[in-house]
């Protein structure tokens, strides 16, 4: 009876092939939309399942492409009942050297981490994938010093990479920041290399929930984002509502200075999302890394409303480094209305803020910062 059915699809006519073509298209196209993850997320899922695009076989196709759209159509079958393999690699959205956008191939579900960019290692740990990180850098920050030592390798800083230690890690997948945009195509000689950031316009709140997409996509574990990131607007806009027709200066204490920060780079949450004019630089000004030098009599010129302070050096462990209230506290400042209301916000997580900017769990700290000093 089977050679008999299958005869006859043989003897089909050219008009039946194209619709039942179009029928297994249908389905295979079925298969791709469930199978796919959301454009938000800047991710295209590759199931690599050539069957179901057996569907678009062209009218007049021989007894073998049949077989094939038949197949296909088995394919997206299965995969309405749930049975769907998962794909082995996927698209996501990434930067390059030049860190500009790229689309990168990585493996689905890759099980060996090499994590060299702080906020991708607190987005790691949030998602409960910290078992398969193999090799990180080094770093101060309290709540990730479970991937320092043991069986995870050291593979360098944040800053400089140790080629060497990542190769012998046999990583799947490195991650890295914009500290090592310079040794990215070294590293990519290595595994695929996601290199993601924060963007001031988009905002952080934005930018991590983004990257958390980005990252949680590469593991199937999209639907876990909003929850981790549940919250934050609200908070977001309790700081707006207190700091509006308030104005302040951003700085960062280091090496006995005092530089001013603008709104186009680190602690940007302050201005353009917790709401506060930043008046301590030209807005046109690049002040995206370190700021720029500042006198204390400047502070008493712009007299802000505010003043918040990251210290530099107790991010990144300066050993006898000054603390920042003993930089900043000084016969100037105290002549301020900012030091003499109180306002003077002393950054309390200083490493989230300077070296994991872009994680979960650092915009959690960073914003506790802001609301312990102000609400």
């Amino acid at each position: 009876m089977r050679k008999m059915v299958f005869a006859a699809a043989v003897l089909m006519t050219a008009a039946g092939l194209a619709a039942c073509a179009g029928g297994v298209g249908g389905a295979g196209g079925k298969n791709a939309s469930e199978n796919g993850t959301t454009a938000g997320a800047g991710v295209l899922a590759e199931t690599g399942a050539d069957a179901g695009t057996g569907g678009f076989a062209e009218a007049g196709a021989g007894a073998e492409a049949g077989a094939d759209a038949g197949a296909g159509a088995a394919t997206g079958a299965g995969t309405e009942a749930g049975t769907s393999a998962s794909p082995t690699s996927l698209t996501i959205q990434s930067l390059n050297a030049s860190k500009s956008p790229i689309s990168l191939e990585v493996p689905f579900s890759p099980q060996r981490l090499a994590v060299l960019d702080m906020a991708s290692l607190d987005i790691l740990d949030a998602l409960g994938l910290g078992d398969r990180v193999v090799g990180t850098a080094d770093t101060s920050l309290d709540y990730l010093q479970q991937y320092i030592g043991g069986s995870t390798a050291n593979l360098g800083t944040i800053k400089e990479a140790d080629l060497e230690a990542v190769m012998a890690s046999e990583p799947d997948v490195i991650f890295i920041g914009g500290r090592l945009a310079s040794s990215y195509d070294a590293l990519s000689e290595i595994a695929p290399v996601v290199y993601l950031a924060t963007d001031p316009e988009t905002g952080l709140v934005e930018s991590v929930r983004k990257n958390a997409s980005i990252i949680a996509s590469i593991f199937g574990l999209e639907s876990r984002v909003e929850e981790l990131m549940a919250g934050f607007d609200a908070r977001i806009n309790a700081l707006s509502a207190f700091s509006s027709g308030k104005t302040a200066i951003v700085g960062m204490s280091t090496s006995g200075g005092f530089n001013v920060l603008g709104s186009d780079g680190r602690c940007s949450l302050i201005s353009r999302e917790a709401g506060f004019e930043n008046i301590g630089v030209d807005a046109a000004a690049d002040t995206s890394t370190h700021g720029n030098e500042a006198s204390f009599e400047f502070i008493v010129k712009t007299n802000p409303d505010y003043v918040f302070v990251l210290d530099r050096d107790a991010a990144i462990g300066t050993d006898g480094a000054k603390l920042a209230r003993d930089i900043v506290e000084n016969e100037l400042v105290m002549g301020t209305d900012a030091y003499k209301n109180g306002h003077i916000i002393y950054l309390v997580h200083p490493a989230a803020w300077y070296t994991a900017e872009g994680g979960i769990t650092a915009l959690d700290r960073m914003l506790a910062d802001l609301e312990d000093g102000l609400l």
